[in-house]
């Protein structure tokens, strides 16, 4: 994923170049470079979009407000997994004020379909009084190429992780204090046939939990909230003639 972006920004600026007439057209070794490269250039699903919207969301809570900004990436009908189950976004959205800090994430796993239509992305949040939790979020591609999310649960870790050891700096020295890491899984495409149904599960009450196919079949999740108050979910695709689980995240009593 990281060399088939080089390629892709390599070629934007030599297009640019040779179109603004400032620069010299690309070399022959180069086209052909550009060429192999998109030749085996994985399809419409790219994990690296939901990365890219992730981080523009969180920057933009950062800089429009918290609640602006999950405004304007909720796709019609959004819901958001609170306290006691989905709610939708945008009415409950009309009654918040931003607050002065905005809670921040990164996305750690991203699961998509064989289309790239459907995505879950999870990863870890943190709020502006350094409580940390996790987060899920659904994203379904739109009409224009946009992918807006449907679905958003987050909550803290209960208990609390330790707070991490203080890294006593020398003059000179070069910390790295973390690496972030993405881990992308998409779907097989189905050939030769239709994709083999996911395994049975039960929904229990109505209203308590729900579960949703991608339209291409290679991508299940669904929510569910409990009994005792915990939210959960789990998104499951289809690999290689097989169903796994992609992410399973439980949120449980008091991390809302």
């Amino acid at each position: 994923m990281r060399f088939l972006a080089c390629v892709v920004t390599l070629a934007l600026a030599l297009t640019a170049c040779a179109g603004s007439g400032e620069g010299p057209k690309p070399t022959k070794r180069q086209v052909a470079m550009m060429d192999r490269a998109l030749e085996t250039a994985p399809g419409a699903a790219q994990p690296s979009t939901i990365v890219a919207a992730e981080i523009a969301f969180a920057r933009d809570a950062r800089e429009l407000g918290q609640w602006t900004a999950f405004g304007l990436y909720a796709a019609p009908g959004a819901v958001i997994h609170g306290r006691n189950g989905p709610i939708p976004v945008a009415p409950w959205l009309a009654t918040q004020s931003n607050p002065p800090q905005a809670v921040q994430w990164k996305a750690r796993t991203v699961v998509m379909s064989c289309d790239g239509a459907v995505a879950v992305s999870q990863g870890r949040m943190r709020e502006p009084d350094g409580t940390v939790g996790n987060f899920v979020t659904v994203w379904e591609r739109q009409p224009d190429g946009r992918y807006l999310y449907v679905f958003d649960v987050g909550g803290a870790d209960v208990p609390q992780p330790p707070p991490p050891p203080k890294v006593e700096e020398q003059p000179g020295d070069i910390v790295v204090t973390e690496i972030d890491a993405v881990q992308g899984l998409v779907a097989t495409c189905p050939r030769g046939g239709p994709v083999p149904p996911p395994p049975a599960i039960s929904l229990g009450e109505d209203g308590k939990t729900e579960a949703h196919l991608s339209r291409d079949t290679t991508l299940r999740w669904r929510w569910e909230h409990r009994a005792d108050g915990t939210r959960y979910l789990l998104a499951e695709y289809f690999y290689q003639g097989r169903w796994l689980t992609g992410i399973e995240q439980s949120l449980v009593p008091g991390s809302d």
